[in-house]
């Protein structure tokens, strides 16, 4: 079912266009009507915190704002779950679906198969050495905070911990998180290029690279249940009216790029739990 149905929405505001009832008869067959007024609520705050989302093709936000509430996160900046970007395709602004790394943590958290999982910056002076065949790190940290937040990250560490005892660690230099960042986002090279501060690896660095460690940690060697599926399939994609995905921030299409997106489909495929009472997002948005 197309969410708009000949529906003028360029013509309206948020505010209308969520109202109108085919609208809100959509958004209650995703998460029941006594939830639609919250969930409007939700997205004309994050509009209000970015002018530039009010811009965006009304659809995108809609889709992507139902993706974040079937995932059980909050669009609010604050609680840096997730975000709805606004992002140039063709003549169009439209909102793309980017998770947190605190998303990344609430999901994680929510499967109850961790015991610890952490993300932590590594600063200049408190690495002693990191042995990646053991996986075993040995750090001096610095133990006053306000001087810790001051000094230079040179790196950042991963860690999970199952309840059964399993762990796994991952350790990343900085220039290595920076050569990642300058090779899978477009719209970071721009902002190099040009001196902005659009895409958020520019606004915050760190942010991105925390997010980046869980992910690369958690798709590899996590226990993926069917949200973390969805989370890891839909994070940076824009959300299209039948539920397809579209990525356009990395479209730098290099060998090494294609290879990685195989292996990432490769080990959703393999980790997915197969139950009758599993349903795809995209199932329960456009049925």
């Amino acid at each position: 079912m197309n969410i708009t149905n000949n529906l003028q929405s360029k013509k309206l505001t948020m505010v209308e266009y969520l109202n109108k009832d085919i609208i809100k008869n959509q958004i209650s067959n995703v998460i029941g009507k006594n939830e639609i007024q919250r969930f409007i609520t939700s997205i004309v705050s994050a509009i209000n915190t970015n002018a530039e989302l009010a811009q965006c093709d009304k659809k995108s936000i809609l889709s992507a704002a139902l993706l974040g509430e079937t995932l059980k996160l909050s669009p609010s900046p604050q609680l840096g779950q997730y975000y709805m970007i606004p992002f140039n395709v063709g003549n169009q602004k439209k909102a793309q679906f980017v998770l947190g790394y605190k998303g990344y943590l609430q999901l994680a958290i929510r499967t109850g198969y961790y015991k610890k999982i952490n993300v932590i910056s590594i600063k200049e002076g408190e690495l002693l050495g990191f042995d990646p065949l053991n996986e075993e790190i040995k750090v001096n940290l610095i133990s006053d905070f306000e001087e810790r937040e001051s000094a230079e990250t040179i790196g950042y560490y991963a860690y999970i911990e199952y309840m059964n005892g399993f762990q796994k660690s991952l350790y990343w230099s900085k220039n290595k998180m920076e050569n990642h960042a300058r090779k899978y986002s477009t719209s970071y090279i721009k902002d190099i290029n040009k001196n902005t501060n659009y895409s958020f690896w520019k606004r915050d660095f760190d942010a991105m690279a925390y997010k980046t460690m869980l992910r690369q940690i958690l798709s590899k060697w996590g226990n993926l249940n069917f949200e973390m599926q969805q989370a890891l399939e839909s994070d940076m994609a824009i959300i299209e009216d039948d539920g397809s995905k579209t990525y356009i921030d990395n479209i730098v299409v290099d060998q090494d790029e294609t290879e990685e997106k195989q292996e990432m489909n490769n080990i959703i495929q393999n980790k997915t739990i197969q139950t009758n009472k599993q349903i795809s997002i995209a199932d329960a948005l456009f049925s």
